[in-house]
C-alpha cells in the first residue's frame, strides 16, 4: 500500500539504540513519501501527539516500545487514520503478533514498497479506556511493574524472566469473581490475565493457542496456583502450543472481574488499581500496517 505522507511518532527512550532518523532517511529517500517527526518528551506523550494528527496524517507510524504502541493505539482506535509500527522496544509483543519485521530498516520498507496491507484490528475497552494488548493481575502484573529497567536496558526481554521467577514464588492467590459474558465464575487464582493478543514477546509463543486478535472475541486465561507442576505444564504449553489443565481459558465478549480490595494490574504497560474492572472488545477498532502475506 503506497502512501503520499507519513508522520512518524520516536520515543528517543525506547530500548533499542539506534539512528532511527538516518534509518527514515536511508529508506525513504526518492520514494516521493513526505514525512515528518514529532519526538515524546517529559511532558509530551505518544497518546497526546496521536491524538492531534487524527484526520491530518495518511498514516502515523510510531518507533518505541509496546507502552508507545498502545498509547499510538488508544489515541486513534475509532478513527479512520491508520498506523505503523516500528518496533524500538524491548519485547515489541503487537509487532511480533502481526509479525511485523523486528529490523527497523525492514518494517521501514513496508512503508513505502507495495508489501503492506491495512489490518482491521480488534481493541479491548478497560473501566472506559481503550486498550491494545491485554489487563494482566497476579503474577503477569508484578513481573512487569517489578522488572528492573537497568536490567531490561542490558539483557533485554529475558529480565522479565528473571523477575517472573521472585514473583511466581511470592505469589499469593486472589479471590475472584468473574462475569464472564452470562456466566458467573468465583475462582482464587495467581495469575489472571484477560487478553486482547496472544504473543507473549518471546519469540512465537502465546499465552494459550487459539488466540486471535481479529476475531473479535477476548481470552480469560487464569492460572490457580503457582506449583513446580503447573509452572511445568505452562512452559510446555507455551513451548508445544498445546492445552493444558494447569490454566482456564475462556472467551468472550465482555468479562467483569470483582475482588473484595483494591488490587493493583496493569492495562497495557500502565500500572492501575481498582476492585472492580470491565472489560469489552471493541471488534476492527483501528487499521495498522502489517505485512502483505499476514491473514
Amino acid at each position: 500500500m503506497k502512501f503520499k505522507q507519513i508522520h512518524f511518532i520516536i520515543n528517543p527512550a525506547s530500548g533499542k539504540e539506534e539512528p532511527i532518523l538516518s534509518y527514515i532517511n536511508k529508506v525513504l529517500d526518492g520514494s516521493g513519501i513526505g514525512w515528518d517527526i514529532s519526538v515524546t518528551k517529559r511532558n509530551t506523550s505518544a497518546g497526546s501527539i496521536a491524538k492531534a494528527l487524527v484526520g491530518k496524517s495518511q498514516l502515523v507510524a510510531v518507533y518505541g516500545g509496546d507502552g508507545c504502541v498502545t498509547e499510538v493505539a488508544a489515541a486513534l482506535h475509532g478513527t479512520t487514520t491508520p498506523m505503523a509500527i516500528i518496533p524500538g522496544g524491548t519485547a515489541n509483543v503487537m509487532a511480533k503478533e502481526l509479525n511485523i519485521p523486528q529490523e527497523t530498516t525492514l518494517a521501514l520498507e513496508l512503508l513505502k514498497n507495495n508489501t503492506g496491507k491495512l489490518n482491521a484490528v480488534d481493541m479491548g475497552m478497560m473501566n472506559g479506556k481503550p486498550f491494545l494488548l491485554r489487563v494482566n493481575c497476579g503474577i503477569m502484573a508484578d513481573m512487569v511493574l517489578q522488572a528492573d529497567r537497568e536490567l531490561k536496558d542490558n539483557i533485554g526481554q529475558l529480565a522479565y524472566g528473571i523477575t517472573a521467577i521472585k514473583t511466581i514464588n511470592e505469589a499469593e492467590p486472589v479471590k475472584y469473581q468473574l462475569e464472564i459474558d452470562d456466566q458467573v465464575i468465583e475462582e482464587e487464582a495467581v495469575s489472571l490475565t484477560v487478553t486482547n493478543s496472544g504473543n507473549i514477546g518471546i519469540g512465537d509463543f502465546t499465552l494459550q493457542p487459539g488466540i486471535s486478535i481479529t476475531d473479535g472475541l477476548l481470552d480469560v486465561i487464569l492460572l490457580k496456583d503457582n506449583s513446580f507442576t503447573s509452572i511445568l505444564k505452562i512452559a510446555g504449553s507455551a513451548l508445544l502450543q498445546n492445552k493444558t489443565d494447569a490454566v482456564r481459558h475462556w472467551q468472550c465478549r465482555r468479562v467483569v472481574i470483582r475482588t473484595k480490595a483494591d488490587q493493583k494490574f496493569i492495562c497495557d504497560d500502565f500500572e492501575q488499581q481498582a476492585k472492580k474492572i470491565e472489560i469489552e472488545v471493541i471488534p476492527a477498532s483501528i487499521n495498522i500496517l502489517v505485512p502483505r502475506n499476514e491473514s
